[in-house]
């Protein structure tokens, strides 16, 4: 696995050297190219002047910023020079606070943090254990490509995880959310409603996380590159029922499924027996 970074995590007067690591796999991502529909030619990608139609070189585009509709302030490379940040290779924790305190909306992009050299691994191990004993979480900020990046680092199978974070300014606020109304949920539904979810609780190890679409298209990629013959099926339209009527048969039926599974447990048990009387 080839760092992405290098660098060291600093918080009060302890630093630890440390190697950052991309934790997605990319390969998995399936990717196609633009071609000609005649002769399957690759498509380049020209930039053109929306106004006059004419293909623009690199040097002809210069970014601007729209205070006002129609009305720019361009923005030359020496202005983004002037506030350049200095990259000083560290993740500075400002400090360590509960991991439910950061909302979901906030988490970014994933990566594995190790210890740069068998020196640092001592340290970085004291670290790693430290947050799991506490359940904190490190919150700081570092340098990536000339901009100032909020992280945060958490404990994760015996490493570390280090994930950037959005500002908290960049995400919307949920009541913009259109219909979103205060509305009282009945006691009965909701006594039912936490009665199903009750039961159909599970581990988060035990919900099988695959990207069905994926999968899919690979098999429909493969089959196209066989010649072999592609069929889709339709998806029906799922029925709309009743709340109450829809909770209650739910309820029922996760409820079927344990005494499902201890009458197969029963069976089994009974030709066991059933074998061994025979064998005797």
């Amino acid at each position: 696995m080839r760092a992405l970074w290098k660098g060291h995590i600093r918080f009060s007067l302890v630093t630890i050297p440390v190697r950052i690591y991309n934790a997605l796999d990319t390969a998995q991502t399936v990717s196609f190219n633009l071609l000609t529909r005649e002769g399957h030619h690759p498509v380049a990608y020209e930039k053109k002047d929306k106004i006059t139609g004419k293909v623009l070189r690199n040097e002809d585009i210069v970014k601007g910023y729209q205070y006002e509709p129609g009305q720019y302030v361009i923005m030359e490379p020496d202005d983004f020079e002037k506030i350049k940040i200095k990259s000083t290779r560290i993740i500075e924790i400002q400090g360590f606070v509960k991991a439910d305190e950061i909302h979901p909306t906030l988490y970014e992009t994933p990566y594995f943090i190790g210890p740069d050299g068998e020196v640092a691994a001592k340290t970085y191990a004291l670290l790693a254990a430290a947050l799991k004993e506490t359940g904190r979480v490190g919150v700081g900020t570092v340098v990536l490509r000339d901009r100032e990046t909020p992280v945060l680092i958490q404990h994760q199978d015996g490493g570390m995880m280090l994930y950037r974070l959005r500002y908290p300014a960049e995400v919307r606020n949920i009541r913009e959310v259109p219909q979103l109304i205060e509305a009282r949920a009945d006691k009965e539904q909701l006594k039912l409603a936490k009665s199903l979810i009750d039961s159909m609780s599970v581990k988060f190890s035990s919900i099988a996380m695959e990207d069905h679409y994926t999968l899919v298209l690979k098999k429909l990629i493969q089959a196209k590159v066989e010649g072999r013959e592609i069929i889709t099926v339709e998806e029906a339209e799922p029925e709309v029922t009743d709340i109450m009527t829809a909770l209650k048969e739910s309820i029922a039926r996760a409820r079927q499924k344990p005494m499902e599974k201890a009458k197969g447990k029963t069976a089994v048990r009974s030709a066991a027996k059933t074998v061994r009387r025979k064998a005797g």
